[in-house]
């Protein structure tokens, strides 16, 4: 049995933490989330630490989302706090991106340039035309624009064109030829 939500959750001085029933609200310099707390859980709040309560031995939907509950508290104090990033590469002949507001155009090789919307929750920009830096409070929000972007071209094995996730690695497969 995981332990994690039974760990107290420590609060940074930037951020400020309200809690309205079942509505938890965390406010940060970065911006500001909200979550709902399950009923069979309750949230205790001192000074610069939460913790979560509820009864882990009896009730096994408590004990479940006591661990959830935490992941997503510390999501949230880390995001307002510090906020998170991801980085896409484009890999390929004449792949580029560019940004105009909240407005993301990728050329990715199709015969038409792909315009995207970003959310506002979600701040982008661009390096050298082929590095995009995603930034956001909400790592959720974060990881779902992301993986859409990443959607528009995945990376394919023989010559490892797309968008790829910063550090991540393609396994290559030989060609028709069968080259080893």
């Amino acid at each position: 049995m995981s332990r994690i939500g039974r760990r107290p959750i420590k609060i940074p001085q930037s951020v400020k933490v309200q809690i309205d029933g079942n509505q938890i609200l965390v406010t940060g310099p970065k911006g500001r989330q909200k979550a709902i707390l399950h009923e069979k859980l309750q949230l205790e709040h001192k000074d610069d630490e939460i913790k979560i309560l509820a009864d882990y031995k009896e009730d096994t939907i408590a004990r479940t989302q006591m661990g959830t509950l935490y992941s997503l508290l510390n999501n949230m104090i880390t995001g307002v706090s510090t906020g998170f990033q991801k980085q896409l590469r484009l890999v390929g002949v004449g792949y580029r991106a560019a940004i105009s507001g909240k407005t993301l155009e990728l050329n990715l090789g199709y015969s038409h340039p792909i315009k995207y919307e970003l959310p506002d929750i979600v701040d982008a920009k661009v390096n050298a035309n082929t590095q995009i830096v995603l930034e956001s409070c909400d790592k959720q929000a974060l990881g779902q624009v992301a993986a859409l972007i990443k959607q528009m071209r995945p990376p394919e094995p023989y010559k490892g064109k797309g968008v790829l996730f910063e550090g991540e690695q393609i396994l290559r497969k030989a060609g028709k030829s069968g080259k080893k």
